[in-house]
């Protein structure tokens, strides 16, 4: 299939990407170059385990760039923030050496509380600063974890307060929020083509153990992880045939 053409931003407002250097956060990225005039992103190390993601980002930021000239025009600063006391202050395993496991109240042990709480409100005061008004995330409670703080009554309740807080205008897109990991691929060649799906596959991290020593038909990962199932699940129903 031949790459889709990115089509002129339709939106003059500057966007702000929570980028990872996953798949879900940059088929994100992705979707707001598409959209928005101007596009930054902003990363958290917070003492995460999968911490590779964090070396992938600068990568999947040039890719996209050589790829897709077009929205590399768009594409503007990055931002890394420093949050190691969030991994100070979790006892999980996103940020300890733990096995993987369902808790008692019915979350996986790979919740971080607060997490997307606090990403997202030291995206806006960084957004504020640099004059930008739409927030985006790969939150989803479709396919996901159960994680509560990546509900839609979650982000729609953090934006009004974010708002308040600011005394402006702060918009939380969530693109992923109703679509399956397979819509997910399907939106990603949908905005791309293959050309963007192959830059996903080969320079993104998702998988919870940061093991990139295994390359899948879907990308790098453990394969065992619930990121790396999920992943995996997604990428396979998706290539079903129509």
């Amino acid at each position: 299939m031949s790459t889709p053409h990115p089509t002129a931003a339709q939106d003059p407002r500057t966007a702000l990407v929570v980028f990872s250097g996953g798949q879900d956060s940059t088929v994100c990225l992705a979707w707001a170059l598409s959209r928005y005039a101007r596009v930054e992103t902003i990363g958290f190390d917070y003492g995460q385990r999968h911490r590779v993601e964090l070396d992938c980002r600068q990568q999947v930021r040039t890719e996209l760039t050589r790829a897709f000239p077009q929205w590399g025009g768009r594409l503007g600063e990055d931002h890394m923030l420093d949050l190691g006391l969030l991994g100070q202050i979790s006892d999980t395993a996103l940020t300890e050496s733990r096995a993987i496991e369902m808790q008692a109240n019915g979350l996986p042990n790979t919740f971080v509380p607060g997490r997307n709480l606090l990403f997202l409100n030291f995206a806006a005061a960084l957004a504020y600063r640099r004059g930008a008004s739409v927030l985006i995330g790969g939150m989803c409670e479709t396919d996901y974890s159960g994680y509560p703080d990546c509900r839609d009554n979650t982000l729609k309740a953090l934006q009004v307060a974010i708002s308040l807080g600011l005394d402006s205008p702060m918009t939380i897109e969530t693109p992923l929020m109703w679509l399956t990991k397979a819509q997910t691929w399907q939106l990603s060649q949908d905005l791309g083509g293959e050309a963007l799906n192959e830059l996903i596959i080969e320079h993104t991290h998702t998988c919870y153990l940061g093991d990139r020593s295994q390359r899948h038909a879907w990308g790098y990962g453990c394969g065992t992880c619930p990121a790396c199932q999920l992943r995996q699940e997604g990428y396979e129903s998706f290539r079903l045939p129509a």
